[in-house]
């Protein structure tokens, strides 16, 4: 591309905007199962000249004499411009993965189902002996790609690092996401040592309760899925229902999807189809996908509300906002404030006691449940987050330790995790960091609404309206900027502590 062909950041930025549609359109359609072969390579292909070194100057040197909003809307179009040079040179690589991923198939008692599909199985195995035994075909299955993943890893790695100028990858993240992620590991470190003793107590009561006496004294991962359904009470959270229930949920806050056509729906059951719930946003506040896989248990109600936060805000952003504001951010810890506030109603009693029929007593067992459901993730989080610090500063030595993972995530948690899963565990860009920075916001946010709208504030208008209001900021504030509006520091951990039980 020759520097005659630059665009404008006006025209880079529409162009961009028809680019990341159709990616997104792409993965929907490979996740949800309705394609079993992703073409995201030819996509790149045909937007070839969107994306150079030429473009990528020309946008940081507009950058540089910008201020103000001008400045930061310039900024992530040019880490936009880093990302699709990344994937211009790694797209076919990585379909060609994705692919040979898709086609795994794995045996299990006499049955052939695709590689997916037993990571979906995992959630609805009743027998302990039976999960373990899939959870271990499965991920034998999945870790003979990590050769494969650790090579597509280093090629990006190296491409980042030429294209931003920061060799280090964690002083690369931490200048996109503005803030130091020493520090916040620091601080989320010790919030779960704080909680140890608390986590400790509701581990054992909970791992009896949902795994019964067969189980391990640290049972696997292989085991997480199925408690996360608390599958001993499926009768009680019927898949049947999670939809009606969950937009009753929302209606008392005054959304109401179902009035919303610009929030598509996938709730379908498919064998291809991703287990992890997700939202993507092809082109908000127009078009926004909100993707679920029920399979019975409480899990089918939190993935619902968790995806209904995100496309809540996608869909809620102001239209007049420019297309950076509405769809790319420095990073996802803003948009995971809102899907982790929304999922906390699953957290108060009184909603199991309003909508199951629930007894108070039991309704309170309930939530505590869910509370040390919370607590499991968010010290699986903070582990995780350790372990990526450790694997990024060594990255470039020896490429890693997977044996770190399995320690550090078995301590924290108290649940066995296999060193073969670190690469297919490892989100890119620190995503850890985000989901981490948003469990300290949602929890400051969830006591700026006890103490502005009440205890109700889950079934209240007002905080639909609140909420709103947030909304319609898009992507452009970061969650720091949120935490100082709530009358936070961005580390205060204490209402996280109250919220996870210690």
């Amino acid at each position: 591309m020759s520097s005659t062909s630059v665009l404008s950041p006006t025209e880079f930025q529409a162009r961009l905007e028809r680019y990341l549609f159709e990616r997104s359109e792409e993965w929907r359609a490979v996740r949800v199962g309705e394609k079993e072969v992703s073409e995201q390579a030819e996509i790149v292909r045909r937007y070839a000249d969107l994306f150079s070194r030429d473009q990528l100057d020309a946008l940081q040197e507009v950058e540089e004499s910008a201020a103000g909003d001008d400045r930061e809307l310039l900024y992530r179009l040019r880490k936009s411009c880093e990302s699709g040079l990344i994937s211009s040179q790694l797209a076919e690589r990585e379909d060609e993965l994705e692919n040979r991923v898709l086609a795994t198939r794995v045996t299990f008692h006499g049955e052939e189902m695709p590689l997916r599909n037993a990571q979906a199985q995992l959630a609805v195995l009743a027998a302990y002996v039976d999960r373990e035994e899939l959870g271990a075909i499965q991920a034998d299955a999945s870790a003979q790609f990590n050769g494969d993943r650790l090579a597509l890893l280093r090629s990006s790695e190296e491409l980042a690092a030429e294209y931003s100028g920061i060799d280090d990858a964690i002083a690369r993240n931490e200048e996109e996401k503005d803030i130091s992620l020493h520090d916040l590991s620091h601080a989320l470190e010790q919030a779960s040592d704080a909680s140890t003793d608390a986590y400790a107590a509701l581990r054992e009561r909970w791992f009896a309760r949902l795994l019964g006496d067969e189980r391990e004294p640290v049972p696997s991962s292989y085991h997480t899925a199925w408690m996360r359904r608390l599958s001993p009470l499926e009768s009680t959270y019927t898949k049947d229902r999670a939809t009606e229930i969950c937009l009753q949920t929302l209606e008392a806050l005054g959304f109401d999807l179902k009035a919303q056509p610009n929030i598509k729906l996938d709730l379908d059951d498919r064998p291809q189809k991703s287990p992890r719930a997700c939202v993507i946003a092809s082109d908000p506040p127009k078009i926004v996908h909100l993707i679920t896989r029920a399979q019975g248990g409480l899990h089918d109600y939190q993935a619902f509300l968790h995806e209904a936060g995100h496309a809540l805000h996608y869909a809620g952003c102001d239209p007049a906002l420019p297309y950076v504001f509405r769809r790319i951010s420095r990073d996802h810890a803003l948009t995971e404030i809102y899907s982790y506030i929304v999922e906390a109603i699953s957290r108060e009693p009184e909603w199991h006691e309003l909508y199951f029929g629930l007894s108070p007593a039991q309704a309170r067992e309930n939530a505590e449940a869910t509370t040390f459901l919370e607590a499991l993730l968010y010290r699986r989080y903070e582990a995780k987050l350790r372990f990526e610090l450790d694997f990024w500063s060594r990255f470039a030595g020896d490429g890693g330790d997977p044996g770190v993972y399995e320690r550090l995530l078995t301590d924290a948690t108290g649940v066995r995790y296999r060193r073969e899963n670190y690469l297919s565990d490892m989100d890119a860009g620190f995503y850890s960091a985000d989901y981490l920075r948003a469990w300290i916001r949602s929890a400051q946010l969830r006591q700026h609404l006890v103490d502005q709208v009440g205890a109700d504030w889950w079934r209240n208008p007002q905080t639909g309206e609140l909420l709103s209001e947030l909304f319609r900021e898009g992507t452009k504030p970061t969650s720091e900027e949120i935490a100082a509006r709530l009358g936070f520091e961005p580390l205060d951990t204490k209402p996280l502590l109250h919220e996870i039980g210690a």
